[in-house]
């Protein structure tokens, strides 16, 4: 089995199952300084877009091409490629299609998504003004494209509504919800849905303080709410947008006890060792599972298994040496992961006294 990946960043936390696998790995890779480019069994730089990556797929002759592409900015050029390579060459590309990322890639097409499928999420206006703002404050501003929190502002009066419209012409308005809020990860295939095990990223702030400055834990665990009503409505958005590949979903769960559906995302995320160590799922192996046939959802149910898990960030990490392979919980343990300066880590176990006990000892 031979698998083309596309770019290299991601590319060490799959590292160990392709060997594992005795897959054939070729990476195609546009920063010839990129991290990770001594992994792969075969590494070609390529000028930046999908032009190349689908002329070495088809030159290679690859099985499946796994894009390892963890921001916006590419992901249409990749659903392009998609339908280019599996309509003429039959190669399969584990990605969403052309009309996921439509949807998922702008915010204000998300909402007009959630609509459309009868999913509850804040109430919301665009507006082109400040004058045209109709929602009582607190509202959240957005623009329609972004991630990590950029352009994005909680207004608490009129005044900070024409602050942020003297860098913008347009906002994406939404009701500020107090609560809880959540992550979940869907994996999509051939129509086959798995939902894995939401996660809890805090509560929110009238500061907006950012998910990755907060400590997260899994497996959910919220007073008064039922975990399968966010994993339904998680399977109901996938079924929707009926695409292949990893969907992260952002939730709020209210104050008042009522479930949001906040936004969408076609790529690999911030959340996902969260949910590895909490459920024992790697979303980006089930890509390489997509990849080789051997994806679905009772091969998930076999090796799921719910621990005790929490993220927590540390800036940079001088504990104890992780154990190899580095972006594994094979010893039921930690992994360390993020840039420096930005680092956090999870750490994971069978019971809740035992998670206390690792985080006193890795985090002192």
């Amino acid at each position: 089995m031979k698998l083309l990946f596309i770019g290299s960043r991601l590319y060490d936390d799959v590292d160990y199952y392709v060997r594992e696998k005795n897959i054939k790995s070729i990476l195609t890779e546009s920063n010839e300084n990129a991290i990770n480019l001594d992994l792969p069994d075969e590494v070609i730089i390529v000028p930046r877009g999908m032009e190349e990556p689908k002329r070495v797929a088809i030159e290679k002759e690859v099985d499946a091409v796994v894009p390892l592409i963890g921001i916006d900015p590419p992901l249409m050029d990749v659903a392009i490629m998609k339908e280019e390579l599996e309509g003429e060459y039959g190669i399969p590309v584990i990605a969403s299609d052309v009309e996921a990322v439509r949807l998922t890639s702008n915010k204000i097409n998300t909402k007009d998504f959630f609509q459309r499928e009868e999913i509850n999420t804040p109430d919301y206006q665009v507006i082109e003004s400040p004058e045209q703002l109709e929602l009582d404050f607190p509202v959240v501003l957005k623009q329609g494209e972004g991630q990590g929190g950029k352009d994005i502002r909680i207004a608490k009066s009129q005044d900070d509504v024409e602050e942020y419209f003297e860098n913008f012409n347009q906002a994406l308005c939404e009701k500020f919800v107090e609560g809880s809020e959540i992550s979940i990860e869907v994996l999509a295939y051939n129509g086959e849905i798995v939902p894995l095990e939401p996660i809890y990223k805090g509560e929110t702030t009238l500061e907006g303080t950012h998910p990755l400055n907060k400590i997260k834990t899994g497996p959910l665990d919220i007073e008064g709410l039922d975990k399968k009503i966010i994993q339904e409505t998680a399977y109901k958005v996938a079924k929707g947008l009926n695409s292949d590949g990893i969907f992260e979903m952002d939730f709020m769960y209210s104050k008042d006890g009522e479930v949001f559906v906040i936004e969408v995302n076609t790529r690999p995320n911030g959340t996902r060792y969260l949910t590895t160590g909490t459920c024992n799922i790697n979303s980006l192996h089930e890509l390489i599972n997509m990849a080789i046939g051997q994806f679905s959802r009772e091969n998930i149910e076999e090796k799921m298994d719910i621990y005790y898990a929490t993220e927590i960030p540390i800036g940079n990490y001088n504990g104890e040496k992780p154990h190899v392979p580095l972006k594994s919980f094979e010893h039921d343990d930690f992994i360390v992961h993020g840039p420096e300066g930005y680092q956090r880590i999870t750490i994971r176990a069978k019971s809740k006294e035992k998670l206390d006990e690792l985080v006193k000892k890795l985090t002192v």
